[in-house]
């Protein structure tokens, strides 16, 4: 026998075991929908249960609205007031250095001021509402406090990926509170109070600017006054001087009066001779005002007396410019019922369905075993 016939017959008695032939496994698609259909009144309560589920978490979940306010920088009207008031006192050389970009940034920092946010929610009707009671303690009422100001929000609306932004600047300003009314009516309230803020403060810085350039005034007004006064005792010592040398040196009249020619001393003029200095020291010792022949300091003086006279009162202005007032939400956030319900049945049918098919493939094992 050859070599290739012995390997032959190796090869086909190598197993005796016969092979177990290939499984086609196919998915039964009428199986199924009978398994399904049979089941049905399990799956439609299953489902039922979990669009009931969904139907209490959709009033259970807390409601959210909020309302929105577009501002940019102020324009003139917004602001004419205050430049009517500020006229006289850039006149009179008071720099309050106070513009339209000045007061929109202002207005933006003490928006997001916590501080600020603390201090309107503390007399905020709607953070009383939130609270048990009035004698609530103090921890308590801090924490809704603080709960309520991370609701408040300011957005810059300029992106600077994108290249077709608005070519002037714009934030919106929002609130989120549990109704629509609640959350328009405490975001106007807190953009009025933090206007009224600005109010005050550039009122204050003002009225600083002011009083530290009357107090300049006076200062430098009292300095000049005094060296007048030191130059005009310093005058009345040197005429009466003099006087003694003229009437020693016997010159009644002035010189230049007699046609003579001289050479006048330079520390103790003599010039104008006995009479004239005598005149003269009459003159300037009736002098009660060092400032009456001098323009600079009455001039000088005058201004002082206008600043003293400026009396700012309030001042009617806004630091904004509204592109959107307050809005009343008239969508609430977060998804609707009915999409919460939607979603909650096709979950309860998706998990009947599996429950049925699971078990159904179950039982068919344990038949087949």
């Amino acid at each position: 026998m050859s070599s290739i016939e012995m390997k032959t017959n190796q090869l086909e008695n190598t197993s005796p075991y016969p092979l177990m032939a290939p499984r086609h496994e196919e998915i039964d698609l009428l199986g199924l929908m009978s398994t399904l259909y049979a089941a049905k009144k399990q799956i439609i309560t299953i489902t039922l249960l979990f669009a009931l589920c969904g139907l209490a978490v959709s009033f259970l979940l807390p409601q959210k609205w909020t309302s929105e306010a577009i501002i940019t920088p102020p324009e003139t009207r917004n602001v004419i007031g205050l430049r009517r008031a500020m006229v006289d006192i850039t006149v009179l050389g008071v720099d309050a250095n106070i513009d339209g970009g000045n007061l929109y940034n202002m207005f933006l920092k003490k928006f997001e001021s916590q501080e600020l946010r603390e201090q309107f929610l503390a007399k905020s009707p709607y953070v009383q509402t939130l609270v048990e009671n009035a004698d609530v303690d103090k921890s308590a009422l801090y924490r809704a406090i603080s709960n309520v100001s991370e609701k408040f929000k300011a957005v810059n609306n300029i992106d600077p990926k994108k290249t077709d932004n608005a070519p002037y600047t714009s934030w919106t300003l929002s609130f989120t509170a549990p109704d629509a009314e609640t959350a328009q009516q405490v975001l106007q309230s807190y953009v009025e109070f933090i206007a009224a803020e600005v109010n005050k403060d550039v009122i204050a810085n003002v009225k600083n600017a002011l009083e530290l350039k009357i107090a300049f005034e006076k200062n430098r007004l009292a300095l000049d006054r005094a060296a007048l006064e030191n130059q005009h005792n310093v005058n009345l010592e040197r005429l009466g001087y003099s006087l003694q040398v003229a009437n020693a040196a016997g010159l009644t009249d002035p010189v230049y009066s007699n046609g003579q020619a001289g050479k006048d001393d330079p520390d103790y003029s003599v010039a104008l001779g006995a009479k004239g200095l005598t005149e003269k020291l009459k003159i300037e010792q009736s002098i009660k005002d060092v400032a009456q022949l001098n323009a600079s300091i009455q001039n000088r003086d005058h201004i002082l007396n206008s600043l003293e006279a400026i009396k700012l009162g309030e001042i009617d202005f806004k630091p904004y410019q509204f592109q959107m007032q307050p809005s009343l939400p008239l969508k609430k956030d977060g998804p609707g019922k009915a999409l919460i319900i939607v979603l909650a049945t096709l979950v309860g049918l998706i998990v009947a369905s599996g429950v049925v098919l699971v078990r159904g493939a179950f039982t068919s094992r344990m038949h087949i075993d």
